[in-house]
């Protein structure tokens, strides 16, 4: 299993937001870096083309997805199958769509996800491609979506445990942490360095695949 990881931040961050989480990662002996990318001006239109441009460039790597992250980088991969990614994983990340985007389009808040809007509203397919991919998802709900009434059901806050449940995943767990949460802590990073080397999360806070 390569030791090189690339991270991606969500909406409305950049780069820098993901820092503690590579910290951990860096700590447990992964090679680590960053991409940053335009989610509101640029959007998915943007940023796939560039991934998969840094991703054919390099060799085997495996990608960590914040939120959004996690939606660009499996969507990369739905357009190119042939890339050398061997393992991803999503943290929070509103796979099935997002109720808490919905919401905000309705009430004319429409702009604020810019040109990420239609990947947050209708999330992607079964996931069916070569790489290895597990979720880890929040429960501690405090967040946007919780403040808006948006989410139904156990969630971080901000996406609700349903939308993170897309089938095709080779595990699933959840972390006791808000959704913004995800990026610094412990238990994400650990279940994180977990699947990048074995492929499943720790056993005990795994929950039953989607």
């Amino acid at each position: 299993m390569t030791a090189s990881v690339l991270l991606l931040h969500g909406i409305w961050n950049a780069r820098a937001w993901v820092g503690p989480l590579a910290w951990r990662l860096r700590a447990r002996g992964f090679q680590v870096e960053t991409f940053g990318y335009s989610s509101v001006l640029g959007g998915p239109d943007v940023a796939v083309p560039q991934l998969l441009q840094r991703l054919q460039q390099r060799g085997p790597v495996s990608l960590v997805g914040h939120s959004l992250g996690g939606l660009v980088a499996l969507e990369a991969l739905r357009q190119d199958p042939g890339l050398q990614v061997e393992r991803v994983v999503c943290l929070g990340s509103p796979l099935r769509g997002s109720g808490t985007a919905r919401i905000l389009a309705e009430h004319g808040w429409a702009a604020a996800l810019g040109r990420s809007s239609e990947l947050l509203l209708d999330g992607l397919p079964d996931w069916q491609g070569a790489a290895k991919v597990g979720l880890i998802a929040g429960c501690v709900p405090h967040g946007l979506g919780s403040l808006l009434g948006a989410l139904e059901g156990d969630s971080d806050g901000t996406v609700a445990l349903a939308e993170t449940r897309l089938p095709g995943l080779a595990d699933h767990c959840v972390v006791r942490c808000s959704h913004s949460g995800l990026v610094f802590s412990l238990d994400a990073a650990r279940q994180t360095a977990q699947f990048l080397r074995h492929g499943r999360f720790h056993p005990g806070q795994a929950s039953a695949a989607a």
